[in-house]
């Protein structure tokens, strides 16, 4: 069994455990390892021992003003995954958070003109999407969860583009063979996006006022992120 590591970028410990057991589903690996890197960085840790990460969500934002210290060094530890992921050394899986951060080391664009409110939203697979071997097999069009007030404003420089919709041009790309980054959730049930709402009520990814009808929505979305996923650990084995 290939070795996958979970890298958390979440301030809140409860959404962090949540989202830990949700890719530990959706993968089907009974033990998922994890580093917190708002808690330790990968110069202190045997990180690349692993055969794949799959890299969570967080409320920063690459286009944040004033960064802090330890923002900035979140990112910096995320780039020397992307980076490895490119040497074809391991396999990454970069969301939401994280599309922004390779977005940004490639040299492309990361804007906030096509934020997406939280709730499922359907998205398209390109040709590339249809013959890639992590997304292909669910075939044209994937539902999945989405929450973001910034994304990239066009395949950066060596990607090739996934999967995309009206509302946002840029959910899924990869670069090389190795490395992948989606704008959206793959890894949150209906459930789990609905208990991660309610840590992040007053974040502005959703208007509070309309949170019951916005938890229904969520409560009662269908989405594909799973399917996905448990590819995943079969694609770092390769």
């Amino acid at each position: 069994m290939s070795s996958v590591l979970y890298v958390c970028v979440r301030p809140e410990r409860s959404a962090a455990d949540a989202e830990q057991r949700s890719f530990s589903r959706g993968l089907g690996l009974g033990m998922l390892d994890r580093i917190d890197l708002l808690h330790a960085s990968l110069q202190t840790a045997e990180w690349q021992q692993y055969d794949g990460f799959v890299i969570g969500g967080s409320p920063f934002n690459v286009t944040d003003a004033g960064k802090g210290r330890q923002q900035l060094a979140v990112e910096r530890d995320l780039e020397r995954i992307a980076g490895r992921a490119l040497d074809g050394e391991t396999t990454a899986l970069f969301t939401c958070y994280g599309i922004g951060v390779v977005t940004r080391m490639l040299g492309g664009e990361v804007h906030t003109d096509q934020p997406e409110q939280a709730g499922a939203t359907r998205i398209v697979l390109t040709e590339a999407g249809l013959a890639d071997p992590l997304f292909g097999p669910g075939g044209p069009h994937l539902s999945v969860f989405t929450a973001h007030k910034e994304s990239a404003r066009e395949t950066p420089p060596g990607a090739v583009l996934l999967a995309t919709n009206d509302v946002c041009t840029v959910q899924a790309y990869r670069v090389g063979e190795r490395l992948y980054a989606t704008q959206f959730h793959p890894e949150a049930s209906p459930q789990d996006f609905a208990d991660r709402m309610a840590v992040y009520r007053a974040s502005g990814y959703f208007d509070p006022t309309q949170y019951d009808e916005t938890e229904r929505a969520v409560l009662s979305a269908s989405v594909d992120g799973d399917d996905l996923l448990a590819r995943f650990p079969r694609l770092v084995s390769v």
